[in-house]
């Protein structure tokens, strides 16, 4: 494949994408680059807000609430998506939920809630647009993972282990859809400056023990998570699957 240009290896002109968990933080980041780079971007929130539409019109696509806790919800949100757009030529699945307590702290709810948000939510979408991408011959999957996946933190014990069993899927399907013309890769950010570790952030001891891991000596940015999602959502990408690109300053090493 030629390029006549650098931009033109980065454009998504006529694409359509959708990203889960895009009203704030990395998801927003990426759906407002995937934007900028032409393609009509569909953002999602667990619920309506007005940062959901915000992050909408700012990309200038359009956007859908729904809870990815719930089998019929991830139905909605794909079948709607779809009928929006017509078809759909990336898959961002980015939204996750994750809760502090260790091994033994948990109860049923939760670990059915992060299993079916962050994994089971993730391999429906999936199922559910892959008939399209197959009918264009392109696509784009992207599964958003986490440092966790590699160095699991004790009190993530469940968060770790979906996030291990996603990198897991993203392998098994950049196989079985690489003949078809699309990729499946995973991108694990690090600690990244996002308003879910403001908390943990916020205590002085805290913060430096994390930055010790760290050997770049500094958290990471969204717009770098965002850039690493362009390439591999891109033409510049095409020949990039089942990859495991690491956004963590070498916290993951």
């Amino acid at each position: 494949m030629e390029f006549s240009s650098v931009a033109e290896m980065f454009r998504l002109d006529g694409r359509t994408a959708l990203v889960t968990g895009s009203s704030r933080g990395i998801g927003r980041a990426i759906g407002l680059t995937l934007a900028a780079a032409g393609a009509r971007v569909m953002f999602h929130g667990s619920k309506e807000s007005a940062a959901l539409e915000t992050a909408a019109r700012e990309g200038a696509g359009e956007w859908i609430a729904a809870d990815l806790g719930e089998d019929a919800e991830c139905d909605r949100l794909a079948g709607e998506t779809l009928a929006r757009f017509g078809h759909l030529d990336i898959l961002v699945l980015n939204a996750s939920v994750q809760e502090y307590v260790r091994l033994g702290e948990y109860t049923e709810e939760e670990m059915r809630r992060e299993f079916q948000t962050n994994f089971g939510a993730a391999f429906r979408l999936i199922e559910r647009c892959v008939p399209v991408m197959r009918e264009r011959r392109w696509g784009r999957i992207l599964t958003i993972g986490s440092v966790n996946q590699f160095r699991p933190s004790p009190r993530l014990t469940l968060y770790s282990a979906t996030k291990a069993a996603l990198r897991s899927l993203t392998v098994n399907f950049a196989k079985s859809l690489a003949a078809d013309g699309i990729t499946c890769n995973n991108l694990a950010p690090g600690v990244i400056l996002t308003d879910r570790n403001e908390a943990v952030l916020r205590d002085p001891q805290m913060r430096q023990m994390i930055l010790d891991l760290i050997p770049s000596g500094r958290f990471g940015d969204v717009s770098e998570c965002a850039g690493a999602a362009l390439l591999l959502c891109s033409p510049a990408g095409a020949y990039i699957t089942g990859a495991e690109l690491a956004v963590t300053g070498g916290m993951h090493l």
